[in-house]
This record gives structure tokens, sequence and C-alpha cells, in this order.
């Protein structure tokens, strides 16, 4: 019991993180649209990594070759789905217009997303690799923050108040401690679907990355900022494989 408890609290850090990433739009407004290419890069980077070697590498080492193969078209499969069925012409907290119907579409977004996000925390929690769980929450936390600034800008824009774009921030990653206390149970109650629990989480994080984070970052002009966001995240994140022996 309390083993879940520190997880459904770790995972609901991992959704506060995201609220962190609206405050620099409180003081930079609509400026802080500047810096969403180099901070998507940045999540890329970061989430690249954690997928890879967080998820996808454990799930080669825990199970058949079929199984992380059915994980990763599973995932990749969920997320595009997902992504498809999103209604952009929704409004947004009681709101209409071209500003509100921007804000639910990345809201949207992030929400459908969060929850694989959510079943890798839970997933890597289930294991008994050293360091991995905190690996993983750690990769998860630090990519929210740029995701709050995405969904904060249109609403900045928008006209919403403050407090209204720090709990959407936040409200964007509601699904992750659903989803890490899913994923932790399917893997205790049910034996052998770690590594396929593993590859649906990489499988949906890379396929994030593919078709949101990376077209977003390089839809404007100028290739630097987004490629040093990618390459500071990656590095973040093999500094921290190499701390916590992941």
């Amino acid at each position: 019991m309390l083993q879940v408890l520190v997880l459904f609290l770790a995972a609901c850090g991992t959704a506060l993180a995201t609220g962190l990433g609206a405050i620099p739009v409180f003081y930079l407004g609509h400026r802080a649209a500047q810096l969403t290419p180099s901070l998507l890069g940045f999540a890329a980077g970061v989430m690249g990594v954690a997928a890879i070697a967080g998820l996808l590498l454990p799930s080669i080492e825990e199970g058949s070759p079929a199984s992380v193969v059915l994980g990763l078209a599973v995932g990749l499969g969920f997320l595009i789905l997902a992504r498809r069925r999103l209604d952009a012409d929704a409004g947004f907290m009681g709101r209409s217009g071209p500003g509100t119907r921007t804000s639910a579409l990345v809201f949207l977004v992030l929400f459908v997303h969060s929850l694989p996000e959510g079943l890798a925390v839970g997933t890597a929690f289930a294991s008994d690799r050293a360091g991995l769980s905190l690996f993983v929450i750690l990769a998860i936390a630090i990519q929210n923050v740029p995701e709050g600034t995405s969904v904060a800008i249109p609403m900045s824009e928008a006209g919403f108040s403050r407090t209204r774009m720090f709990w959407a921030a936040v409200g964007t990653s509601a699904p992750q401690p659903v989803g890490a206390l899913i994923a932790f149970a399917a893997v205790e109650w049910i034996g052998g679907l770690l590594s396929f629990s593993f590859a649906f989480a990489a499988g949906a994080m890379l396929a994030l990355i593919a078709v949101e984070l990376l077209p977003q970052a390089y839809a404007r002009r100028g290739r630097l900022g987004p490629s040093l966001g990618i390459a500071a995240g990656a590095a973040l994140m093999l500094a921290l494989t190499a701390v916590l022996g992941v």
C-alpha cells in the first residue's frame, strides 16, 4: 500500500511540474512563444533518451522480440489514433473563438499523450531495475515543463488569467497519476506484461516526438534553437543515466 501511495504522489509531482512551464508566460506574455521551438526540442531530446534508454532497452532485456514489437506497434497506434480523434473545433473553459480554439487543441493533445507518460512511470516503478523509476520520473517531470509553456502561450493570447493558465497546464498531465496506477497494477497482476508495457510506453513516446514535438519545433524559420534544445535535453538525460546507473 505504501508503494502505491509513493507512486501516486510521484506521478502527481510530475503533473505539477507542468504548471511550472506556465510561469514564464506570466511575465513574458506573447514573447514566450519565441522560446517554444527550443523548449519543444528540449522536450524531444529528454523524451527520446527516456524512451530508448529507460523503456525500450529494458523491454528488450525483459521479454521476447515478439512482445517488444507488439508493444511498440500498439503504443504507436494508440497515440496516433488518439490524436486523430481530437476535436479541434471545441471551445475551452467556457470561451470560444480563434484563441480559445488553439488553447483547446493544445490542451487536448497534451492531455491525451499524458496517459502513456503515466504508463511509463508506473511500469518503471513496478520493475526492480536499480534507478529506473527515478530516471523515468525525472524525465517525465523535466519534459512536462515546456509542455506547460506550450499550453499557456495560446491561453495568454486569448486573455485567460494566470490562475487558469497554471491549472490548465497542470490539468494536461492529470492522466499521469491514473496511468501510473493502471500500469503498476497491470504489471503486478499479470506476469510477463513488463516487457510489453515498457515497449508500449516507448512506442507512444516516440510517436509523440515524431508527430507532435519535432514538427512543431521546426515549423518556424531557424533550426538552431530546436537543434540545440534537442542536444541539451538528450545530454541531460544521458548524464542522468550515468549517475543513476540505468
